[in-house]
C-alpha cells in the first residue's frame, strides 16, 4: 500500500510539473529534461512511470478527470458526469487547447476515446440489467463505439468552440439523449424478448 501511494504522488507531482510548463509553451516543445528539472526527480523515475510525455499528457487526464467520471451513476443521473466534464474544461482550458494545438483533434480524441468506451460500455451493461435483457453481442458492440465516437468527438469540438455552447442546454441535451436513446434501445429489445409462456403452434 504504501509503494502505490509513493507512485501515485509521484506521478501527481511529475503531472503538475507538465502542467505547469503547458502554461508558458506548446506541449510539443516540451521535454523530459524541462519536466524533471522542475518536479525534482530523475530521468529514471519518469520512465519508470512514464513512456513518453504523451504517457504522461493521457494519464494526467485520466487521474484528473476520467477516472473521476467513473465514480458517477452515468445511467441514472447523467447531468452530474456531464456537469463535472464541464467543470474540468473550464479549470483547464489552457491545457487541454495546448494540448489540443499541439497533436491534433484525431490524437486528443483518441485519448478519450480508449476510456470512454469502458465507461459507455458499462452504462449499457447496467441498462440491460435494469431491463432484463440482454443485447446481441455485435450490436452492443456496435453501440459502444456508436456513443465513444459520439461523445468524444463531441467534446473535442466544445472544447474548441465553447464560446457558441450553451452549458445548460448541453447538460440537457446530452442527458436527454443519453436517457431516451439507450432505454429506447432496451425497451425494444424487451418487447422482442420471447415470454415463458410462448409457444410454437405446430399443425
Amino acid at each position: 500500500m504504501k509503494h502505490s501511494v509513493t507512485t501515485l504522488n509521484t506521478k501527481r507531482l511529475i503531472a503538475s510539473s507538465l502542467k505547469k510548463i503547458m502554461s508558458k509553451k506548446p506541449f510539443s516543445k516540451i521535454t523530459v529534461t524541462e519536466i524533471i528539472k522542475d518536479c525534482g526527480v530523475n530521468r529514471k523515475t519518469f520512465y519508470y512511470h512514464f513512456a513518453d510525455i504523451y504517457a504522461l499528457l493521457k494519464w494526467m487526464f485520466e487521474e484528473e478527470a476520467v477516472e473521476v467520471v467513473k465514480n458517477f451513476d452515468i445511467y441514472t443521473n447523467p447531468e452530474e458526469a456531464i456537469e463535472f466534464v464541464i467543470e474540468y474544461v473550464e479549470k483547464n482550458e489552457h491545457i487541454i487547447n495546448c494540448a489540443y494545438d499541439s497533436i491534433g483533434r484525431e490524437e486528443m480524441k483518441n485519448f478519450f476515446s480508449s476510456d470512454f468506451r469502458g465507461i459507455i460500455s458499462g452504462v449499457i451493461t447496467k441498462a440491460e440489467k435494469s431491463f432484463e435483457v440482454e443485447l446481441d453481442a455485435d450490436y452492443k458492440k456496435f453501440l459502444t463505439n456508436f456513443y465513444t465516437e459520439a461523445f468524444s468527438g463531441m467534446l473535442i469540438d466544445w472544447v474548441k468552440d465553447r464560446e457558441f455552447t450553451d452549458e445548460k442546454l448541453t447538460v440537457e441535451y446530452v442527458t436527454k439523449t443519453v436517457k431516451s436513446t439507450i432505454e429506447g434501445v432496451m425497451q425494444k429489445e424487451k418487447d422482442n424478448k420471447p415470454t415463458p409462456d410462448s409457444k410454437t403452434n405446430c399443425p
